[in-house]
């Protein structure tokens, strides 16, 4: 089986990035980060991506306010470096609708809540975990998906759960969330790699899931 080329577009501390290069580094994952790609260009995750050698780049609104010319150095990157997965980890950024067309059911996105709840236009961050407590829910956590045309709306991959506390702040909550999300980001990419992600409508299968993820 061919080596997966992934990208990781990231914003910010790039925590999720990390999970990922410590489980390829394990060759938990039979993958290579090829690009990180930065929609800052003080995120954090960048430093993290030259520690291990990993190429990174900033494409965003500072460097390319034009949405087109934006989306056209996306394309012309990826295709460089024949990118099979794109990975988006706290990426607070919308992508082109061309690219999400080009790499249909090929990027996957985590989100901070159980979606169909807490998501969409708005909700990233602590907003989510505000939101969560606001609401006075009895169970949040994590989800990752693949990335349509909409905001949150993909086709769900896999999903974790954590329990919220009356004494929860917001950081406690993105804590523990954080926490599922680096256990569910690895897992997916994995079984991506191992071409056992099948899409069929709204829903995505599973196959062989006895198997397991090998973690």
């Amino acid at each position: 089986m061919e080596t997966l080329r992934i990208a990781v577009f990231i914003s910010g501390g790039g925590t999720n990035l990390q999970s990922l290069i410590d489980h390829i580094e394990k060759s938990k994952i039979n993958g290579k980060i090829a690009l990180v790609i930065s929609s800052r260009e003080n995120a954090y995750g960048l430093i993290r991506a030259k520690a291990h050698n990993i190429e990174g780049m900033i494409i965003g609104k500072t460097n390319y306010p034009n949405m087109d010319e934006r989306e056209n150095r996306m394309i012309e990157v990826l295709e460089d470096k024949e990118i099979d997965l794109i990975v988006l980890a706290g990426y607070l950024s919308i992508l082109g609708k061309r690219v999400v067309q080009k790499y249909k059911n090929r990027i996957i996105n985590v989100h901070p809540a159980l979606i169909p709840s807490f998501c969409g236009k708005g909700f990233h961050g602590e907003k989510v975990h505000q939101a969560v407590l606001d609401y006075g829910v009895k169970i949040t956590g994590a989800t990752v998906h693949f990335v349509d045309e909409g905001t949150d709306t993909g086709p769900i991959i896999l999903q974790g759960v954590v329990e919220v506390h009356e004494e929860d702040s917001v950081e406690i909550l993105g804590k523990k969330v954080l926490a599922v999300e680096h256990e569910l980001l690895p897992k997916a990419v994995t079984l991506f790699a191992q071409g056992r992600l099948k899409v069929e409508g709204r829903k995505v299968r599973i196959i062989d899931s006895q198997r397991g993820y090998s973690f």
